[in-house]
């Protein structure tokens, strides 16, 4: 009796949590595939940063520091940073969502938010 609704509670959650057709497979994509899907996720997040830094009245003043803008800003970015975290997750692997935002994409971000800020109207 306990076994059939196990069961399909079971069947429900992994229907519910991955695709059935395969399209959540990423084991065989190239290096530069899962670079094309993860690209435009990063460039949202920059983007949404960099207009929260630029629209922040502190901006431009001595008193207000670079990555304390950047900090300030994350609130209303996290969806994108999220995405672009998630996406790294999926096709990296887990955990390199994470390590590639603490590493590589913090690292680069201030530089980022500066060219943006030049580019911006």
């Amino acid at each position: 009796m306990l076994l059939a609704p196990l069961f399909g509670t079971a069947l429900v959650v992994a229907v519910a949590t991955e695709p059935l057709n395969g399209s959540g497979d990423v084991e065989g994509l190239t290096i530069q595939q899962k670079m094309a899907a993860t690209e435009p996720l990063v460039r949202s997040a920059t983007s949404c940063i960099v207009h929260a830094v630029t629209g922040d009245p502190r901006y431009g003043s001595k008193a207000a520091a670079l990555g304390d803008l950047i900090v300030a800003s994350m609130p209303s970015c996290v969806a994108s940073v999220r995405a672009m975290i998630d996406a790294y997750d999926r096709y990296y692997g887990d955990g390199t969502g994470e390590a590639f935002f603490m590493g590589p994409y913090l690292d680069v971000l201030p530089k980022a938010v500066v060219e943006g800020a030049k580019k911006a109207p």
